[in-house]
């Protein structure tokens, strides 16, 4: 390990040094405690695991600490979460604790895009990178071909009820749905950033070419088949949801489902293998579930529960990652995944850099592929000072839930004493541990403060508390959380959400639904160019989703699309491979 140096080496570079020692995924698997029926390995370094024989032999075991990683309102940048949450495995590794982490498998969009595949970095990563980053055992692969199979299965009914009789369609054993193409539930998926296929329109030319229509493409991440996996309980589980799933509206405005398609074996079909969780490792050599990839801020935001649920069974400490800020990924893992579950947590961890800090004290904008304003660079005292109301607010909303906060610093190069020291003051004084972190520069070793600090943190009993119960109407879910998350002073609707939302509570069955918030992570507020610790402002609901599946229903704040756009400097300019070997390079 001495021998890679983050300094000098890129991300990809260190990985690939890394993996030329890594476990073989059966020695991986046989450390844990798993059997080898309990493995289905993908090649010598990833495998699948059978999650319901491990469950079922270790159904009586008790569960270990369980430890959530958040993060204030990143820069445009991230501020490195996912490589906080390989750090602080390494690290309880390092202090010898049985430890397994949980991260978000990563989408193809943001890969060949800016943000990089989430694999973490420097000396705190996951890998294999390669395999990581580019595909993995299928599981994203599946999710959008069954999502697609439900597109395909409405707009061919679309075609056949145009141009058929009753009597025709009775003699195919199928029923009138009388499916209205001007109102669809959900459009077509694919793994990029593809801004162009945001509207398009489908069906031209003849009868036999289909039912002319406007449709359009949303990334699969936001599929509702991808939350779905990540709050699935078991296979049967993820069966019934499935089958509950709106994929369109009939002329009357009555919900079209994929059991009304009976499509829904089949999606199931394709999504089989996908229920079972992947069994990657650190640069370190410990144990990484990688599970389900949906975003945060336009889905649920979490890896799996069936994840957490394996590696709370196999270790006495389960790490899990949930996407961005604490007003975004740490609401849903409180009041949907641990709901959802059942689970318990002992600690959150709050991962905040001082950089980030500047720019919510007025710092100059932050803009990826350019580089970063002396700004971020030069010691100012005063700028941190100033932007530190982001994370104090962040630290609020993790005590309101009674889970043990934790403020992480991860260090940059660049950091001061004085800083990192007025950081700590502050977060301590508002009530949270505080560790500095060099888990980038120095993996395991880097991150024993940190380590030490969350054992002390799940050593406390949590008093964990939701923010609301099942019975609370869902404007007034959306109220809590817009003014006690977010710092709003109250909630507007568009006329279109306002009907949605009497309509949703009107019905006893999606009224218990759980409450999915689509806005912007790079902000509290809906408007991702205020910073800091907006005040004076009213979260506007422009529109209200139905994810019955998945058992939300997804109140819409701002302007978010659910298909991202590419960037003019994309990462897949500098991916390649090496002919002689195979091997990719330029991955980040």
């Amino acid at each position: 390990m001495a021998a890679l140096d983050p300094k000098t080496m890129k991300d990809w570079q260190i990985a690939e040094a890394a993996e030329a020692t890594m476990k073989p995924v059966k020695k991986l698997a046989g450390e844990l405690g798993l059997t080898e029926q309990e493995l289905l390995p993908y090649g010598h370094y990833v495998a699948k695991l059978d999650y319901m024989a491990i469950l079922e032999r270790l159904k009586n075991r008790p569960d270990g600490k369980y430890v959530e990683v958040t993060a204030i309102t990143p820069t445009p940048l991230g501020e490195g979460k996912s490589t906080t949450t390989m750090g602080l495995v390494e690290g309880l590794g390092r202090l010898g604790k049985k430890v397994s982490g949980a991260i978000r498998q990563p989408s193809g969009g943001p890969t060949f895009n800016i943000k990089g595949s989430a694999a973490g970095g420097g000396l705190a990563q996951c890998i294999p990178l390669t395999d990581f980053s580019l595909g993995l055992t299928g599981d994203i692969d599946a999710i959008t071909n069954a999502h697609n199979l439900a597109m395909v299965a409405v707009t061919s009914r679309l075609q056949h009820e145009f141009i058929n009789s009753d009597k025709f369609l009775a003699n195919r054993g199928l029923k009138r749905l009388d499916i209205d193409p001007r109102t669809p539930a959900m459009g077509w998926a694919m793994d990029f950033c593809a801004q162009a296929l945001r509207e398009i329109v489908i069906g031209l030319g003849g009868d036999m070419d289909g039912f002319m229509m406007r449709s359009g493409f949303q990334i699969t991440v936001s599929s509702e088949l991808m939350a779905i996996l990540a709050v699935a309980s078991d296979l049967a589980d993820m069966r019934q949801r499935i089958a509950r799933m709106v994929v369109a509206y009939s002329k009357k405005g009555d919900p079209v489902t994929a059991a009304d398609l009976q499509v829904d074996g089949a999606m199931t079909a394709l999504m089989v293998k996908a229920i079972n969780p992947n069994l990657l490792q650190t640069i370190e050599g410990q144990p990484v579930l990688v599970h389900a990839g949906p975003f945060a801020n336009i889905a649920v935001g979490q890896s799996s529960i069936i994840a957490d649920r394996v590696g709370l069974k196999l270790s006495d400490y389960h790490v899990t990652e949930s996407g961005f800020g604490a007003d975004i990924g740490f609401e849903k893992f409180w009041n949907l995944k641990c709901r959802f579950s059942g689970l318990t947590p002992h600690a959150s961890v709050i991962v905040c850099t001082v950089r980030a800090l500047k720019m919510h004290g007025g710092g100059p904008k932050v803009v990826p592929g350019k580089p970063l304003d002396k700004a971020y660079t030069a010691a100012d005292v005063g700028l941190v000072e100033k932007g530190l109301e982001n994370l104090l607010a962040h630290i609020a909303t993790v005590k309101l839930s009674g889970i043990e906060p934790v403020v992480c610093i991860n260090h940059f190069a660049t950091d001061s004493d004085e800083e990192i020291a007025v950081v700590r003051e502050a977060a301590e004084k508002a009530g949270a541990r505080v560790a500095v972190s060099k888990h980038w520069e120095k993996g395991g070793e880097g991150a024993r403060e940190l380590s030490e600090v969350v054992i002390e943190a799940c050593n406390q009993k949590p008093k964990f508390r939701f923010l609301y119960e099942p019975s609370t109407t869902l404007t007034e879910r959306i109220r809590l959380i817009a003014t006690k998350v977010y710092g709003a002073d109250g909630v507007s609707y568009t006329p279109a959400a306002q009907e949605r939302v009497k309509k949703f509570e009107a019905d006893p069955e999606l009224s218990k639904l759980g409450t999915c918030m689509v806005k912007t992570h790079l902000s509290l507020s809906h408007d991702p160019s205020i910073k800091g610790r907006p005040k004076g402002w009213t979260l506007p609901i422009r529109d209200v989703l139905l994810y019955r599946g998945a058992g939300f229903v997804v109140p819409v704040a701002g302007d978010i699309k659910l298909m991202p756009g590419t960037s003019s400097d994309p990462a897949f300019r500098n991916i390649d491979v090496d002919t002689a070997t195979g091997r990719v390079k330029g991955l980040f």
